[in-house]
């Protein structure tokens, strides 16, 4: 018998294999990856000229909430299939970020090859991208956010074609991005198109992006779209000196779309307030690590070229201190000093803003 039962015993596991589901080679080399980031912090703002509430808990102004899942399947030839899903989240509540949409951060799908990558779906523009990775001390986060002043509102564009180049071996990049319009009435409606060229090496990254988005606010049968188009072209860079990094950027908007803009009109309706259609826009910034502890500031003016000669500036300071490299502690201060009717706000990564001024104490943590 212990033949016997020595046999059975080499059979179970080939007898297990057979029952078992098949995987293709896809489902065994297709790994996924949950992540995501959570962040809050009390927000304390001055200034409001409408209704609003002065000191409040709120979700992501470092950075907004968000859970994801990624994925990456090796085609072979060096090219691989990529995707990515990413929910906004408004933990202070428990709802949904980008006003409800499910998955409201980015949703794409596409190729990464030795040629480059293109992905298509809901994805960051090119413009907003610049802004934060390169042009914005605060990276588009908390009070001194430079998204108050430089830019415009959009951050994602739905219905994307987006291209990103290989990085060269002398540091060289670029990207590409095409947004379909989709509307019934209008083949421009909604439409967006632009290109980035830049250049990473050890010390410097600079970048220079243009985009163009058409007629913001879409036509519905016969009324007529409004014309909130865009035109923005912004030159960006930082620069490693050692002890410090510097922060440099000049824009040029032009449009009726083209500056950020709460709709909202937090300035109540009795002085409607309107934004620039045509700016020129200048900052400036540093960041300075000191160990685990970083101290921000950065100064911004929006040049209002119209004949309301509608000017504003910026001031901000800030600190990070490093709990671990996944915790982190933070506060912000930011003041906009608007001019002959200017009424931009001072918001954070995921908020717009109330007041000409604001003081951020928060905590942030990814996983």
């Amino acid at each position: 018998m212990k033949p016997i039962y020595i046999m059975l015993a080499g059979l179970a596991p080939l007898v297990a294999a057979a029952q078992a589901p098949s995987q293709t080679p896809s489902q065994a080399s297709s790994p996924v990856q949950v992540y995501g980031l959570l962040d809050a912090g009390v927000v304390a703002e001055g200034g409001c000229n409408g209704p609003c509430a002065h000191t409040r808990l709120d979700s992501g102004v470092s950075a907004g909430s968000r859970l994801g899942v990624r994925g990456r399947e090796d085609l072979g030839g060096g090219t691989s299939a990529v995707y990515t899903l990413e929910a906004g989240i408004l933990n202070d509540t428990g709802a949904s970020d980008q006003n409800g949409k499910l998955f409201g951060r980015q949703a794409y799908v596409g190729l990464d090859g030795p040629l480059g990558a293109v992905t298509l779906g809901r994805q960051y523009n090119l413009l907003y991208e610049t802004l934060t990775d390169v042009a914005d001390p605060f990276h588009g986060g908390t009070a001194g956010s430079a998204a108050n002043l430089v830019g415009y509102t959009t951050r994602r564009y739905d219905n994307t074609i987006k291209y990103q180049s290989p990085r060269s071996k002398n540091g060289w990049n670029g990207a590409a991005i095409y947004s379909v319009g989709e509307s019934p009435y209008n083949s421009k409606a909604n439409r967006a198109y632009g290109a980035t060229i830049g250049y990473a090496g050890s010390t410097v990254n600079l970048r220079v992006t243009h985009q163009r988005k058409e007629n913001a606010l879409d036509a519905s049968g016969a009324a007529s779209a409004v014309d909130q188009s865009a035109s923005n072209t912004l030159v960006a860079a930082n620069v490693d000196f050692g002890r410090f990094v510097g922060y440099a950027a000049y824009g040029h908007s032009r449009g009726a779309g083209s500056s950020p803009w709460n709709m909202s009109n937090p300035y109540g309706a009795v002085a409607q307030s309107t934004p620039s259609d045509n700016s020129r826009d200048v900052l400036v910034g540093v960041a300075v690590p000191m160990g685990a502890t970083t101290f921000l500031a950065s100064y911004i003016h929006k040049d209002d070229r119209g004949g309301a000669n509608r000017d504003a500036n910026q001031f901000a300071v800030g600190v990070s201190y490093a709990l671990s490299r996944r915790t982190e502690l933070y506060g912000a201060f930011a003041r906009i000093q608007n001019r002959n009717g200017a009424g931009y706000t001072v918001g954070n990564a995921t908020g717009a803003g109330r007041g000409d001024r604001a003081i951020n104490i928060g905590l942030r943590h990814a996983f």
